[in-house]
């Protein structure tokens, strides 16, 4: 990084040399403008209304205007300002953070200690993190007097710029006045629907998605120059868009809960399918056959009112079904372990089948194969 601007931080009459950098920085994508027929860039030009000459950046002057007279200023009547030529951070208050109204904040600035000893540095910083207190500053810097805060982030002093009150609007609208009566019930579903996306703040779990496309859309003509197929580069119709569609406000609250929930019983539910698969072997027909019965009654009694001749078979269809209840609520990820269940049962069917292995599967089926009898 390379510092804009150099300064000493004023602490009552300890000073502090600091060094200055941008904290931020933009990380859009550079446009620049061309002319369509030809693809010729787009220049500005500083043309003078009076002569129609284009003049020098060297030759212009900043100007006032009020009441029909102008008033010219040159460079070196600006850098007369007192102001300007001061390169101290004045420290005026110490206030709680908590009082800083989020909408002031400007830009931010990494302070770097400028001096052989970084003493007075850290005492500052001690300072701030022993009182748990925000430094409120003044201070000069491009042509204007800025007010800013002065705190610590992973043991770095950084001075953020802050609106001046009147640079802040007032928000000031009617629409807002008006009586509006909302339901305890919509107060509750609204609370549950925030609890339900609650999480810490973790700004690297966020992407500028539209800088992510426009790259690909550049990578794409690139590539296919003027045949590109935005449909096909995206896979949606260019300019196509989420529509919004009016709905009741109580219904919109209850879909929003609804589908929270249900990716949240989803995950549950393969949790305890999994838990189900670590379990011992001596106990996996009996723990599979359960929730065949919780979700169809109908199969699991069918079973019970057949005849003597199928209760050699009904280990193997519980054990299908169970196998089919896994893989409904694992999804794709579990098919290959349904097969393997299925290829037990088939198993498990051929040895019932023989009368001499008869009580050798029934030993090994355990609970399962002594409910039939």
């Amino acid at each position: 990084m390379r510092a804009i601007w150099k300064g000493a931080i004023a602490f009552g009459l300890v000073n502090v040399p600091v060094k200055v950098y941008s904290a931020t920085e933009d990380h859009d994508i550079s446009l620049h403008q061309v002319h369509n027929a030809d693809g010729g860039r787009i220049r500005y030009q500083r043309r003078c209304e009076v002569c129609s000459q284009v003049i020098d950046y060297s030759d212009i002057e900043k100007a006032f205007e009020e009441d029909g007279r102008t008033v010219v200023l040159s460079k070196d009547e600006l850098k007369a300002i007192p102001a300007e030529n001061s390169h101290e951070i004045d420290v005026v208050q110490f206030v709680p953070s908590e009082q800083l109204e989020p909408m002031m904040f400007e830009k931010s600035y990494y302070l770097e200690p400028d001096s052989k000893s970084p003493k007075a540095y850290v005492l500052l910083r001690k300072a701030l993190e022993d009182t748990d207190r925000v430094a409120i500053v003044q201070f000069a810097l491009r042509e204007k007097t800025r007010l800013g805060a002065l705190r610590i982030k992973d043991d770095v002093l950084v001075l953020q710029s802050l609106l001046w009150p009147d640079e802040v609007r007032e928000a000031n609208f009617p629409s807002l006045e008006a009586d509006v009566r909302i339901s305890a019930q919509e107060r509750d579903m609204s609370a549950a629907l925030v609890e339900s996306m609650a999480a810490d703040f973790d700004p690297a779990s966020f992407t500028d998605d539209y800088q992510v496309q426009l790259r690909q859309l550049i990578e794409a003509k690139l590539e296919q120059g003027e045949s590109l197929d935005t449909e096909e580069t995206f896979g949606v119709e260019a300019g196509e868009g989420s529509k919004g569609e009016v709905i009741d406000l109580m219904e919109a609250l209850k879909r929003s809960l609804d589908r929270k929930r249900g990716s949240g019983s989803a995950a549950g539910s393969a949790g305890e399918e999994a838990g189900r698969d670590s379990g011992g072997a001596a106990g996996e027909g009996e723990e599979e056959a359960k929730p065949a019965r919780k979700r169809s009654t109908s199969a699991a009694s069918a079973p019970a009112k057949s005849g003597a001749a199928k209760s050699a078979n009904k280990p193997a269809a519980r054990k299908t079904s169970a196998a089919k209840s896994a893989g409904d609520k694992a999804g794709a990820a579990k098919s290959s372990e349904a097969k393997d269940t299925a290829g037990k049962s088939a198993a498990s069917k051929s040895a019932a089948e023989k009368p001499a292995a008869k009580t050798a599967a029934g030993k090994a089926t355990g609970t399962r194969a002594r409910k039939p009898a």
